[in-house]
């Protein structure tokens, strides 16, 4: 990324400020993305715990599987999923807070007695996809800010703050040389008159 400046002091206060406020930011970027980091870490393993829960869940079912023809699976549904906003490392995540899960009545009379099994099967199943569909979704969107904050560090750290230091030296180095050459020509021109002034005296 090429820096734009003009061989100036107005350039130079410029670039001054602009690069003192990227040194200045640059470790609170890093300690959010280090956050994340450790976030996104923490929802990965809370993913996979989720994922072995299920498929321990989903072996049960099976094991309940010849009796599962008899079950009616309407009895079981879900009323309403509570959700609540959680700040992490800056990144506002969707946190799930509760699943309200509706059994309809049904006659005991008309079903044999292991359907309370199947219903406490049913809900637990489906309370454990809910988190599992919501863990995963809170994992995509730590992972995407931690890209995101990975990509400003990077350009802060190997792209602008270099640049802007390498922009700086020029403006100095020019007006060093500028500088210089003005006293050069001052010398030169008082030497010029000081002969002058020998050779009119």
């Amino acid at each position: 990324m090429a820096i734009k400046f003009q061989y100036n002091k107005t350039s130079l206060q410029q670039l001054e400020k602009q690069l003192k406020m990227r040194v200045r930011t640059l470790p609170i970027i890093k300690n959010k993305e280090s956050a994340l980091r450790m976030e996104v870490k923490k929802c990965k393993t809370e993913v996979a715990a989720l994922e072995r829960s299920l498929e321990s869940q989903i072996q049960a079912y099976e094991g309940m599987f010849a009796l599962w023809s008899e079950f009616d699976p309407t009895i079981v549904g879900i009323k309403d999923v509570h959700l609540g906003v959680r700040k992490i490392a800056g990144v506002r995540v969707p946190v799930l807070d509760n699943v309200e899960l509706e059994v309809k009545p049904f006659s005991l009379f008309r079903f044999p007695k292991w359907f309370y099994d199947g219903i406490a099967l049913l809900q637990g199943l489906a309370k454990t996809a809910i988190e599992k569909e919501f863990a995963i979704a809170k994992l995509d969107m730590l992972e995407f800010s931690r890209k995101k904050t990975t990509q400003k560090v990077n350009l802060f750290e190997k792209v602008q703050i270099p640049g802007y230091e390498d922009a700086l030296r020029k403006i100095k180095r020019f007006m060093e040389d500028e500088e210089n050459l003005s006293k050069s020509s001052q010398k030169i021109l008082k030497t010029i008159q000081e002969k002058k002034k020998e050779a009119e005296a």
